[in-house]
């Protein structure tokens, strides 16, 4: 009897491995399937990003190695070695920099000043939320032709200093010539990254906020300790796109003053256009490549910044 019961549990066993099996194996061969569509959808990516970005950027590092595009004898890092003594070179790297160190930080700064300020419970916060969003509205030619307007030789700037008794500034062709710029780059850049900065407050857990109320903590003591490290994020690509913005600001600077502005306003972007003019496609890809890897240097400092404060808030 016993042996007759066994036959039949047999059977059910059999059965329900055998279903399992084929219910694997249709799942295995409907991610081999998935697999394959993706494949198919991201190559149109891939083959993008290879022709456009991966291709050229080889190219790039090859003129950087060669003496000229006809000859194409090898000759290591002579081109690297012919821009760094480059005078032009030194005074657009000098001038790139420093622009950077001081507007980079000053985006960053007061955008998150004015974030904090309007998170706070003030009168007309919506007012000074436009106040601040106007100029990306602005087209970039009629933000240029307002810096015309307002720092002209004959411009209004002077106009209003010339009431205290000062003389007049060409503002553009003198040493404050950075000055005005780096006043451009903060009214065009301050609303995008206050938004940034006011969405970032939003999203902090308002319980962790009471608690460390509750607990005296001081206002500094829940910036620093709280909201800082619920920020760190938004900081890192705060700093990440002002640092590309600065590197952008050629076009206003090149509107405003040509291919060769004054000293102090000429850009690694001037540089880079008046060699190309030149064709001198080997002095070009060497400063390209040098540019590239100081900004891979800073944006992988930042990252490692952001990785060191904000890993135990987002782990």
């Amino acid at each position: 009897m016993k042996k007759e019961l066994m036959v039949p549990r047999k059977k059910k066993i059999k059965d329900k491995e055998q279903k399992v099996s084929k219910k694997k194996g249709g799942i295995q061969k409907k991610d081999g399937r998935g697999r394959k569509i993706s494949l198919i959808f991201l190559s149109f990516s891939l083959l993008g990003v290879l022709v456009f970005f991966v291709i050229p950027f080889l190219v790039v590092v090859y003129y950087s190695l060669v003496d000229n595009p006809i000859n194409h004898s090898f000759v290591f890092l002579d081109n690297f070695v012919n821009v760094f003594g480059n005078g032009a070179f030194k005074q657009a790297a000098s001038n790139t920099l420093k622009f950077s160190a001081i507007a980079v930080p000053l985006a960053v700064l007061l955008a998150l000043l004015l974030a904090m300020l309007l998170d706070s419970k003030i009168p007309f916060r919506s007012q000074f939320r436009t106040f601040f969003l106007t100029p990306m509205m602005v087209p970039i030619a009629s933000i240029v032709l307002i810096w015309q307007v307002l720092f002209h030789y004959n411009g209004m700037v002077n106009d209003i200093i010339g009431l205290f008794g000062a003389g007049k500034v060409d503002w553009l062709k003198s040493d404050y010539a950075q000055i005005v710029i780096i006043i451009l780059f903060l009214w065009k850049n301050l609303g995008y990254n206050m938004i940034l900065f006011m969405a970032a407050l939003s999203s902090i857990p308002k319980d962790i906020l009471e608690v460390a109320v509750l607990e005296s903590a001081k206002p500094w003591q829940i910036f620093f300790h709280i909201k800082l490290r619920y920020l760190s994020s938004t900081l890192l690509f705060v700093t990440i796109m002002s640092l590309i913005n600065s590197f952008k600001v050629f076009r206003e600077i090149y509107l405003l003053t040509g291919d060769y502005p004054y000293n102090t306003l000429y850009m690694m972007q001037h540089f880079m256009n008046n060699t190309f003019r030149s064709l001198d496609y080997q002095k070009l890809s060497a400063a390209a490549i040098m540019m590239s890897v100081v900004m891979v240097i800073l944006i992988g400092i930042l990252f490692l910044t952001e990785n060191y404060f904000g890993k135990d808030v987002e782990g």
